[in-house]
């Protein structure tokens, strides 16, 4: 069976090298060497312009040794030797101690607004958590909604099809009949449709299933799979998926193959995810942890608003810094409005810490970013959203920065372990300095 180590953000790694200390992990010299290998290597993803060196960084340090540190992405790393690293954000939690299983689960909440998949379809229940790491969970999920629609029926559509045939039927293609045909008089190159299950969407669910049965460790999930393309034997797979993506017709008769097709789009496009290559690394799927955050609490609040008082809106590109001429785009990642006045909510996935005098580790760049926030939408207060952290426990009032020309710029929590109360609370924030 595949070694799995279950780690979390700001973890190190240490080579066959045991510390006592819980953020280090010893790892195998062979499985060390194969991770930096990984590093060294990196190909970055073109798509998100995504480096390695944003995600884990070698050093070194004395009495241990070389060392590899994870920074602030979270996924699944499948090294060429079998052994899985599952890698889970670093949450703090204010009434009880957070287990990995209640951090994945939390993690995997979250997964549901980045992702953008449909929230009721989303069951987190339905999986085995405590037995299966992150990418083995998402395969399970696709699983489970193929397994549906094959016993509901696969849809058929017309496809259009040519051949050159010894009848005549729908209409001659005349460029290529005379280009087959000129010394064959007996034969016709035709162009009509025929009805069958070989539809683009059909085409994206069996490439979709074909890459999951390549990267997935779990033996249930690999039998599955292959039981499943059985189903699809008379389906061709997805040669150019984004001209298949564009074919896709989602009307009333295959509403079922909606959160299906997002699936296809997660696996195949990529574009929820970063991967990387590199030798040592047999397949990576990573997350950074800013954007996970930013899409959790923009989706959180929206359910928790009155839309008929309040109006939201994210990664808003209504302002640039300078207008003469329009350049560096203002992108807040919340702006809520009630009547003209917003408020602007930037969320940041960074540990701070209760000092006072170090302005608690928030970053200058940051706080020049909600002065031109709070000037250019004429905003009535900036609210800075950070994870909660232990450090805070006994914090008496809210942190507020403010200038004489009436820039004022709030520092507030979330506990990731309580969200609706931290939702709640935010709510209330914003509800007071509309």
């Amino acid at each position: 069976m595949n070694k799995v180590y279950t780690v979390k953000e700001f973890d190190v790694f240490t080579r066959d090298m045991n510390v006592e200390d819980s953020r280090y992990h010893a790892l195998p010299k062979a499985t060390f060497n194969q991770l930096e290998q990984f590093i060294l290597t990196n190909k970055p993803d073109i798509s998100t312009d995504a480096d390695i060196m944003d995600f884990m960084s070698i050093s070194s340090k004395r009495g241990i040794g070389k060392i590899i540190r994870i920074k602030n992405y979270v996924g699944i790393i499948t090294l060429s030797d079998g052994t899985v690293i599952e890698i889970l954000p670093k949450l703090y939690s204010q009434d009880r101690n957070d287990s990995k299983d209640e951090t994945k689960r939390i993690f995997l909440d979250m997964l549901k607004f980045s992702l953008n998949l449909p929230y009721k379809t989303f069951k987190i229940s339905d999986v085995h958590i405590e037995k299966n790491n992150i990418l083995e969970i998402f395969i399970r999920m696709f699983i489970d909604q193929i397994y549906v629609l094959v016993k509901r029926g696969l849809k058929s559509a017309y496809i259009e099809h040519q051949d050159n045939e010894f009848f005549l039927k729908g209409k001659l293609n005349f460029s290529q009949h005379i280009k087959y045909n000129f010394a064959h008089q007996e034969r016709f190159y035709i162009e009509y449709d025929i009805f069958n299950v070989n539809r683009p969407e059909n085409k994206l669910i069996k490439s979709t299933l074909q890459f999951l049965r390549r990267v997935s460790s779990n033996r249930k999930n690999k039998k599955d799979i292959s039981i499943l393309l059985t189903s699809f034997d008379e389906i061709d797979l997805a040669i150019n998926v984004e001209q298949e993506f564009s074919k896709v017709t989602l009307d009333r008769n295959i509403k079922e193959y909606k959160t299906i097709l997002s699936w296809c789009s997660i696996f195949l496009r990529k574009t929820s995810f970063t991967t990387f290559s590199g030798q040592g690394v047999a397949y990576a799927l990573l997350f950074p942890m800013e954007k996970i955050f930013e899409s959790y609490i923009a989706g959180q609040l929206r359910k928790a608003l009155d839309l008929d008082l309040y109006s939201m809106k994210t990664q808003d590109r209504s302002f640039h810094l300078y207008e003469s001429p329009n350049r560096f785009l203002l992108r807040p990642d919340i702006v809520v409005y009630k009547e003209d006045r917003p408020v602007v909510v930037d969320t940041k996935w960074k540990i701070l810490k209760n000092q006072p005098f170090q302005n608690y580790g928030i970053s200058q760049a940051d706080m020049y970013q909600s002065y031109a926030y709070h000037k250019k939408y004429d905003a009535n207060t900036v609210i800075l959203l950070y994870p909660w952290t232990p450090s805070f426990a006994d914090l008496q009032e809210q942190i507020v920065y403010a200038s004489h020309d009436q820039v004022t710029v709030r520092i507030a929590f979330v506990d990731l372990t309580d969200i609706k109360q931290s939702i709640h609370e935010l709510y209330q924030l914003i509800d007071k300095y509309m």
